[in-house]
């Protein structure tokens, strides 16, 4: 079963704005790949199809595949992981998560499912429909 890693897009507005990022990204590295401090020990079980899951503005909206996990060493000796993303962003249905520091694990049984917004709600803007969500309205 494959484990999946929750991390903050921190100064990203929507998931359209981390993909104009990541295509920006892409550009100048020609691939898409986040670097954090720490590498995860559970490496095998994230390569087996897990996906890093974006907190953005207070909740989960997208995932990205994870297709690697390289370590990487600066110019001062300081070791760093790259952790390296297929360019497809999913969206999920919105999941309220408080902020936090560096990624954690987040397991499947935790996982919003991959749709925009159910109920019907596609078409609301998603301040919108997570304001509805959080009165219990959808």
């Amino acid at each position: 079963m494959p484990l999946n890693i929750i991390k903050l897009s921190v100064g990203t507005e929507s998931p359209e704005s981390l993909k104009e990022w990541q295509t920006y990204f892409q550009a100048m590295h020609g691939r898409i790949f986040h670097t954090t401090r720490m590498t995860p020990k559970r490496k095998a079980e994230i390569l087996d199809g897990g996906s890093i899951y974006w907190v953005i503005k207070g909740a989960v909206r997208c995932r990205q595949q994870v297709i690697d996990l390289e370590e990487y060493v600066n110019e001062e000796g300081t070791k760093y992981c790259r952790i390296v993303l297929d360019e497809e962003l999913i969206a999920t249905r919105p999941y309220p998560h408080r902020a936090f520091q560096g990624w954690r694990y987040f397991p499947d049984d935790k996982c919003p499912p991959d749709e925009k917004q159910g109920g019907g709600t596609d078409a609301l803007p998603d301040d919108m429909a997570d304001e509805l969500r959080d009165l219990g309205l959808i």
